[in-house]
């Protein structure tokens, strides 16, 4: 009978820093591949349905948003500036809300704050669930004429890198 000789007792730790190392690589890359947009149409408020394939070849920013948000009422006027400042480039936007908000408030903000964009409703929460189970309100998309995204903000973005990034994909 042979017996195997001890193993030092680094070797345990190493192998644990070295698996956790590469699921730290291969976490980080597959965080910073650019996933496609899901393919899914909007319904608009007007009734007019536009499809993410329609919008292939443009830069497209997609904001979940609820009149019931704190958050997403403060940012509203400064997405409508940045819709504003890049439409003239190409930029298309659809603010969707969410499934939870009454369609009555939803038109009467629209209407009141005069919203220039695409306005869209998800009903079903069907929207949400593509866009990788949106909860969080405001959490908006970057997506590139390629139909991939570029960036999700959780949150209100901060709207001078977000500027940066629009102009830098619209020149693209």
């Amino acid at each position: 009978m042979t017996t195997s000789a001890p193993k030092p007792a680094w070797i345990k730790p190493a192998l644990i820093a070295a698996v956790v190392a590469a699921l730290a690589i291969g976490g980080y890359a597959s965080m910073n591949q650019s996933a496609a947009a899901p393919k899914v149409t909007f319904i608009g408020i007007d009734g007019n349905k536009i499809s993410t394939e329609s919008l292939r070849g443009k830069v497209v920013m997609v904001n979940f948003w609820a009149t019931s948000c704190a958050t997403c009422v403060k940012e509203m006027p400064q997405m409508v500036e940045t819709y504003n400042k890049f439409k003239g480039q190409g930029l298309e936007f659809v603010a969707v809300a969410m499934q939870y908000d009454p369609p009555n408030y939803v038109l009467n903000y629209t209407a009141t704050r005069k919203l220039p964009f695409k306005v869209a409703l998800d009903s079903g929460g069907d929207l949400a669930q593509s866009f990788g189970n949106v909860v969080m309100t405001p959490t908006t998309f970057v997506i590139g004429k390629d139909g991939k995204i570029l960036k999700r903000y959780v949150g209100e973005p901060e709207f001078p890198a977000l500027h940066a990034l629009l102009a830098k994909a619209l020149a693209g």
